[in-house]
């Protein structure tokens, strides 16, 4: 019996430039003796630059439930009918949106070992960090750090801990827009993606006619995902 290799779905990666600058005029140049103008103005550049692509990095967590942004299966990141090709749907959310707590998280572990591929094949993904809105902090700490169960007089042993689920820890992510929504990163090997065409670049330039110098920043990338096994996330209301 021969098996026969068929097209997955498409995954398509628009890269986009995003650039910024400012101009110092030639009156400034002047009399701005030490320079104090254009290295404030250099830095906010190069602050506003990485908080674009931070921001731009955690959109993909915060439309990660949005039907409106949805990858190369036609579905949210984030779907409880992700379909196969092969037929069937599968899930990477809970059957109820739960809060963070030691039962979601250990239901969520659960059901990822049950993912397989389009065929039906055991894929064996594990999760390798918990990514939290700052809100979740210290929940995240009681319920993944302690030696013993949280919220019980039980002398019972923190499972999670004990058995190093989250081998990557916990990361709080200060973009994150929702503050109860929370996500397992796993292992998947051809997941989350970041492509980065162009690394950021500053140039400077002199205009002949205003004597003004202008100064500028330019990087193009794309986040995005391509399986999105790399992700499990709940958004409980």
């Amino acid at each position: 019996m021969y098996d026969e290799e068929e097209q997955g779905y498409t995954t398509r990666y628009t890269n986009v430039v995003y650039a910024l600058g400012f101009i110092v005029t030639r009156e400034i140049f002047d009399d701005d003796q030490y320079d104090v103008v254009g290295q404030r103005r250099a830095k906010s550049l190069a602050f506003s630059m990485r908080q674009t692509k931070e921001i731009n990095g955690a959109n993909v967590y915060n439309r990660a439930f949005n039907a409106s942004y949805t990858g190369g299966d036609g579905v949210s990141l984030l779907n409880s009918a992700h379909p196969n090709i092969a037929g069937g749907t599968w899930s990477n959310v809970p059957t109820t949106a739960a809060d963070l707590s030691e039962a979601a998280l250990e239901q969520a572990c659960i059901d990822m070992s049950k993912w397989t591929n389009d065929r039906g094949l055991k894929v064996a993904i594990m999760p390798e960090c918990l990514i939290i809105p700052y809100d979740l902090v210290f929940e995240a700490e009681r319920i993944l750090h302690s030696p013993a169960r949280v919220g019980t007089d039980a002398n019972d042993v923190n499972a999670m801990l004990a058995m190093g689920k989250f081998p990557k820890g916990t990361k709080a992510n200060h973009y994150l827009t929702d503050t109860n929504n929370w996500f397992l990163r796993t292992n998947s090997p051809d997941g989350m993606k970041l492509f980065q065409r162009n690394p950021m670049e500053f140039g400077i330039d002199n205009d002949f006619d205003t004597e003004n110098a202008k100064f500028k920043a330019r990087e193009r990338y794309v986040f995005g995902w391509t399986d999105p096994r790399a992700l499990w996330g709940s958004a409980p209301a």
